[in-house]
């Protein structure tokens, strides 16, 4: 009789010991599927808007307007490739309540909060240069020093703008740890600044239709490069 019943006992953990790892699989597949469902999840990040208008170049010309036009064809050109995207902001409007008292940090910290909510296989955040000397031009793409996927990508995207944007004088990724989005952010994120507004050639053609596709298209096609390319790798 004892025998039995601890056989009995036996046999009754071993399959509470099924369960359980039975559970511990299945939650395992669980994440696994999770991950590869938003592997192809892109974020595109306008940058300013609203109250903070970015940089001004020649004419009065505002950042944050250039940036969200791009940024939108971006996006279109991105889910044209079948990414799914997914954008901070799609109109003239910050990330922050009218009534803070500091405006920029809830904006910076609302933008991480979406990005690292949205689990992106990368981020690409749209900007604008300026300098002092207005014969400086050409787009430039900056990434975390200490992020080597980040830099990957950087230089990716910069082969692609210089190329497809028809450079004279091409420009090299750089790497930077001090702006906030490249420090904050979860996952890869880069910084395109695509033009300088201080430039008279190049903000004018900044504010063309045709140019603005040119740079979404080269953007574009860099991101599918480098995930390519990862892909292969992995």
């Amino acid at each position: 009789m004892k025998k039995y019943i601890a056989e009995l006992a036996m046999a009754c953990l071993l399959l509470i010991s099924f369960f359980v790892l039975s559970k511990q699989a299945a939650e395992v597949v669980n994440q696994l599927n999770k991950k590869d469902a938003v592997s192809n999840v892109i974020v595109v990040d306008p940058g300013h808007g609203g109250a903070d208008p970015g940089m001004i170049g020649l004419n009065g010309l505002e950042e944050k307007k250039i940036n969200l036009e791009i940024s939108l064809k971006l996006k279109s050109a991105l889910e044209e490739k079948g990414f799914s995207v997914v954008m901070t902001r799609q109109e003239d409007k910050g990330l922050y309540e009218d009534a803070s008292h500091n405006m920029k940090s809830q904006d910076m910290q609302r933008r991480i909060a979406l990005i690292n909510e949205a689990e992106p296989v990368l981020t690409v955040s749209i900007h604008q240069n300026s300098y002092g000397d207005a014969g400086v031009k050409g787009p430039q793409v900056f990434y975390f020093q200490h992020s080597a996927e980040g830099e990957k990508l950087a230089k990716t995207l910069q082969e692609y703008l210089n190329r497809g944007l028809e450079v004279e004088r091409e420009r090299e990724a750089k790497p930077n740890t001090s702006y906030y989005l490249l420090k904050r952010s979860e996952d890869v994120l880069v910084i395109a600044e695509c033009g300088f507004l201080t430039n008279p050639d190049e903000a004018a053609l900044l504010q063309t239709e045709e140019y603005q596709n040119k740079v979404a298209k080269a953007l574009a096609d860099g991101v599918e490069a480098y995930l390519e390319e990862k892909k292969t790798l992995n």
